[in-house]
């Protein structure tokens, strides 16, 4: 089996059947396809029972209380016989009929590599429709993850880095899988490789201030806990200076004007030194 698509849910009996119903959607239906529910009293287990029928021997599926969405994850994945694993939680889907197919050829095209990822079309509340490149290829290093992070339901991730870097953090309640890319890509240097294609659409109703805030904490708490001191001083303190400069990049004629003045500065700088010091 090349692909095991794992979804968690947790009463969200209306997300789940969407999410489901696009997985039974697919043109390609030789994938595996793992439902972990955390003991859901609010029907999600009648929708599961109603489509099992439709998936045949590809649907495996739990119903038990666990210890909160990573908690859930990891037994997803320790349920997995796929090469690759996609989580797909309830209340996203797969952006189109063919996505497992074109993620696929992909797959194959790409030589298989360890770390596959697509785009991710953000749901906002309104039908406003964003769509999310990540980092559409771009070398992935320490200061895109200090400053971001690979979106999580449209990669495809080989099961064995698992083994390799482990499973999710379950003390982690926002940003597990954050510190799981950090691992992998910047220490375990895994070279994901980017194609274009939509492969999911992410609900964001969900995204509330609070869960931002836990983010960034979370976030402070990993790199103090992974990264040297003495380098995390220099990201720290020089960040939003370099997020600046890239922003200004990408305006040619912003950008010479900040050369113009910072060559002018420096000049004057060293006319200043060579006049101090004789």
């Amino acid at each position: 089996m090349v692909l095991t698509i794992i979804t968690i849910n947790r009463n969200n009996a209306a997300g789940l059947e969407k999410t489901m119903q696009s997985v039974l959607s697919q043109t390609r239906k030789d994938y595996e396809y793992i439902v972990v529910d955390g003991a859901s009293t609010d029907g999600s287990v009648e929708v599961i029972e109603r489509l099992a029928e439709r998936f045949g021997d590809r649907l495996k599926w739990v119903s038990e209380p666990d210890k909160g969405i990573y908690n859930a994850m990891n037994k997803g994945i320790g349920m997995a016989t796929g090469e690759y694993v996609q989580i797909l939680n309830s209340g996203d889907s797969l952006a189109a009929e063919d996505v497992v197919e074109k993620m696929y050829a992909a797959v194959e095209k790409e030589g298989r590599p360890s770390i596959l990822y697509g785009n991710m079309l953000k749901d906002f509340p309104g039908g406003r429709i964003h769509r999310d490149k990540g980092f559409a290829g771009e070398d992935i290093t320490l200061l895109s993850l200090y400053i971001g992070t690979l979106n999580h339901s449209p990669a495809y991730l080989r099961r064995s880095l698992f083994d390799r870097y482990g499973l999710y953090d379950e003390s982690l309640k926002i940003d597990s899988d954050w510190k799981w890319y950090l691992q992998a890509i910047v220490f375990g240097e895994e070279k994901p490789v980017y194609t274009d294609i939509d492969v999911t659409l992410f609900d964001m109703a969900g995204i509330s201030e609070t869960n931002k805030e836990l983010a960034k904490a979370e976030r402070e708490q990993v790199l103090r806990e992974l990264v040297p001191p003495c380098v995390l001083a220099d990201y720290d303190a020089w960040v939003p200076s370099i997020r600046m400069m890239k922003r200004i990049k990408r305006h040619p004629w912003a950008y010479k004007i900040v050369w113009f003045l910072e060559r002018c500065l420096f000049k004057a700088e060293k006319r200043r030194d060579k006049k101090v010091n004789g």
